[in-house]
């Protein structure tokens, strides 16, 4: 039988951590799962008292993560089963779960115990080379540390994200030299990321890019995703990049860049009893 014990230090799912995305069918998105789930619960499956998977939790109650080894999946449906239901003492309160459809067995097992679901957002990665299309890049400028506070104060403004969260996200960003900014008459116009993995999806950069309110509609967008890109294939890595169901915008700018969207992140709800 399964047993269900919270892990207090990632360290101990290495091996399982790289299992579980060496089983993926596509790159997973970047801000998810290097960015999220490093600050959810986690909660590690012992058979025999041996460690054979885990889950995490986030704060608002959410899996974002689930695996079991291959020798285990006997006991993959239950155990998922009896989490979603709420009967475990140790998780507790589970209201559903984010999943890609690039992680088809976790997706299966969402699907079969789910009451809703919707799409939250679009997976890309890139499908065209476009180093000759300089033309279409812009000169960017590599982020400092006495600059982290104009960048808080720039994707406050512009995309609503917490403060506190976004200090040491771009603190982390400028002491990693991922995060690049794109100003016009000594204001920031613009703010890019080219994010490299250290230990999974090491062929991969992951790019993002905001743009000011002020002039979005110029194709800036575009521009700064060419640039970043073509940093990526500088590099000799894949980029890769994501954004919201609902951001047509940036829909359209990342298509133009070459970008192709064969998978989606899906947010369920679980069936409550």
């Amino acid at each position: 039988m399964i047993k269900i014990k919270s892990i207090e230090s990632l360290s101990a799912l290495s091996e399982l951590k790289q299992a579980y995305f060496q089983q993926t069918t596509a790159p997973l998105d970047g801000m998810w799962h290097f960015g999220f789930v490093p600050m959810a619960k986690h909660f590690g499956f012992y058979l025999h008292e041996n460690l054979v998977g885990f889950c995490c939790i986030n704060e608002e109650a959410y899996m974002l993560q689930f695996y079991l080894q291959a020798d285990c999946q006997i006991n993959c449906q239950p155990l998922f089963t009896l989490i979603a239901e709420q009967n475990s003492a140790i998780i507790g309160n589970i209201k559903g779960a984010f999943v890609s459809t690039a992680e088809p067995h976790y997706l299966s097992l969402c699907l079969d115990n789910s009451s809703t679901f919707t799409v939250n957002a679009l997976m890309y990665q890139q499908t065209s080379k476009i180093t000759n299309q300089q033309n279409k890049c812009l000169e960017l400028q590599l982020a400092t540390k006495v600059q982290l506070a104009e960048f808080v104060q720039f994707a406050a403004t512009n995309i609503s994200a917490p403060q506190q969260w976004l200090n040491g996200y771009y603190g982390n960003l400028i002491a990693r030299k991922e995060l690049f900014g794109y100003w016009h008459n000594k204001q920031i116009i613009a703010a890019g990321e080219c994010r490299l993995f250290d230990h999974y999806q090491t062929e991969y950069a992951d790019i993002g890019v905001i743009v000011s309110q002020s002039v979005r509609g110029q194709g800036i967008a575009k521009r700064v995703l060419s640039t970043l890109v073509r940093q990526a294939e500088k590099q000799g890595l894949t980029a890769i990049c994501s954004t919201e169901s609902s951001n047509k915008a940036a829909q359209k700018a990342i298509s133009a860049v070459g970008f192709l969207s064969n998978n989606r992140i899906v947010q369920f709800e679980f069936k409550q009893n």
